[in-house]
């Protein structure tokens, strides 16, 4: 038996016999496309086991919302910042990040598996065949691709399954409000307020030395004098405080470089305005953490005055800002504000004044 398919001329779209879904199979025949198969999962609708499947993705839905939920008032309410607050507090504290991981994850699968769910159990079983043509499409095919749009939604039958439609809605909003809440939430706070930083810290800020300025030490605590480091030599060096050199300030270590004098002079003259007077004669500090993806930067040469990191081959020009001159990091690093004390040890006169790091990093 030879099935007759009407020919472009003889078919008529405007034929108010035709269901929408004689318009899909027609627009799917001039794309090429067979239908060979098409069966609802439920002909008849409203059965028990149709209802069944409505509720699972409801559930699914609204387990989206409920986690989401969770996730945004982690986020917002639970405690994030180390070692201050009640013991409650404290205890509380280590569990943040995993929180927030798992009410993420949670929310990201119950929608994945409600969109399976629906795909797999509600929507029609097809089987189609396409062969591949050239040319361009006629008129009629706007009013075939408009039938194949609306089509698809009488499929999802959301008029028919409204309550599914509101728990999809319900669980899709709140997970909507995570991506929100990360935004907003980093515009809370501003990085400086009243001139004080309330932003970001580090082990260099005066307020750990109980309001006085920091030593230069070395990983042993011991204090650095300028005639430590030799001309044209470096060494890394941690903030003269308790724990100064252990990951609890992870974010401080500290490139001091000592400059030969015509490159000590080039400095200065190249110091933007947020770093002048940072450098002490012939000595500039530097952050030692990359700004592209925070890992150490100190391979120094300094026949060119170039610092390099070994992890993506990010350079960084000492002598004009550690400016970024080749590879994937676009910021430079921030300079360290150094002096001599009395006593004729290196300090430092403040904290950074920029963030040090990667931009991503996650600020307390």
């Amino acid at each position: 038996m030879t099935t007759h398919h009407p020919s472009d001329d003889e078919f008529d779209a405007s034929d108010a016999s035709l269901t929408r879904f004689d318009l899909v199979k027609e627009g799917a025949r001039r794309d090429g496309v067979q239908i060979v198969h098409y069966a609802p999962r439920f002909p008849v609708p409203g059965t028990r086991a149709e209802r069944r499947i409505e509720r699972v993705l409801a559930l699914l839905f609204l387990l989206t919302g409920l986690t989401s939920t969770a996730f945004v008032v982690a986020y917002i309410a639970w405690p994030w910042k180390y070692g201050e607050g009640d013991s409650t507090y404290r205890s509380l504290y280590p569990f943040y990040t995993p929180v927030l991981g798992l009410t993420l994850g949670l929310a990201l699968l119950t929608l994945g598996l409600g969109i399976v769910v629906w795909s797999k159990k509600l929507l029609p079983e097809e089987v189609s065949i396409q062969e591949r043509h050239d040319g361009p499409s006629e008129s009629t095919e706007q009013v075939l691709t408009a039938a194949t749009i609306l089509n698809m939604g009488d499929e999802l039958g959301l008029k028919r399954r409204r309550f599914v439609g509101l728990a999809f809605l319900a669980g899709a909003a709140p997970l909507g409000a995570v991506a929100g809440a990360l935004l907003v939430g980093s515009l809370i706070k501003a990085p400086t307020q009243d001139g004080e930083n309330v932003f970001f810290t580090t082990g260099w800020d005066p307020k750990n030395n109980d309001g006085k300025p920091v030593r230069l030490t070395h990983e042993d605590g011991t204090p650095i004098r300028p005639a430590d480091v030799s001309v044209g030599g470096q060494i890394t060096v941690f903030p003269g405080i308790p724990h100064g050199a252990t990951n609890k300030w992870a974010d401080s270590p500290t490139l001091l470089i000592h400059l030969r004098e015509e490159d000590a002079e080039a400095t200065l003259g190249h110091a933007k305005e947020i770093n002048k007077g940072s450098q002490w004669q012939n000595f500039v500090a530097y952050s030692k953490i990359c700004t592209h993806a925070g890992c150490p930067a100190s391979l120094y040469e300094q026949q060119t005055n170039r610092l390099l990191c070994p992890c993506h081959q990010s350079q960084f020009q000492i002598t004009d800002n550690a400016r970024p001159i080749f590879g994937p990091a676009s910021r430079a690093l921030p300079q360290l504000p150094i002096t001599v004390d009395d006593e004729g040890y290196f300090i430092a006169t403040q904290d950074y004044k920029i963030p040090v790091g990667p931009a991503f990093w996650e600020r307390p």
